[in-house]
């Protein structure tokens, strides 16, 4: 299947969108970990596929309401970490949740390292909210696209 790929500017750098044919698969800023191995396969295209994705960064960006979701590609991970990422979509704007909450709602109290791990391997930032995600002592731990990201995020959404 083929990959598409866009650039959008945001105040936190460039994000890369990828698409595929299914819908939307990937949002990475600039220098994120776990950036996909297979990137350079990807195809450029700064057309009408971006435009509600475009769309939906523009609105988050400016504190506007949301618009709808643009269609998702969710075929990437484990059966564990969708669970995990599915879970993260229901963290609301301007609220957090504790890795240990995210393993108790998907039913693996004892996964809480495992939880911490698919949350970085997330590959759809702020549409899957994994910067909600904090500490159990409310510290902000880790985030793949940097932690001075993750408390921009958590300010901009009235979550600190």
């Amino acid at each position: 299947m083929k990959v598409y790929f866009t650039e959008a500017n945001s105040p936190l750098g460039i994000i890369t969108v990828r698409a595929t044919e299914l819908g939307l698969s990937g949002l990475f800023f600039a220098g994120q970990k776990h950036w996909p191995e297979d990137s350079a396969s990807w195809q450029r295209d700064d057309g009408a596929r971006f435009d509600a994705v475009r769309a939906w960064l523009e609105a988050y960006f400016a504190g506007q309401k949301l618009p709808q979701t643009p269609p998702l590609d969710r075929q990437a991970g484990s059966v564990f970490q969708n669970q995990v990422w599915q879970a993260l979509e229901g963290i609301p704007m301007g609220k957090t949740a504790t890795y240990g909450e995210i393993a108790q709602q998907i039913g693996a109290p004892n996964a809480v390292r495992a939880v911490g791990a698919a949350v970085g391997r997330n590959p759809l930032t702020l549409i899957v909210p994994c910067h909600r995600v904090i500490g159990a002592t409310g510290l902000l731990t880790g985030y793949a696209g940097g932690v001075e990201r993750k408390h921009w995020l958590l300010n901009h959404e009235g979550a600190l």
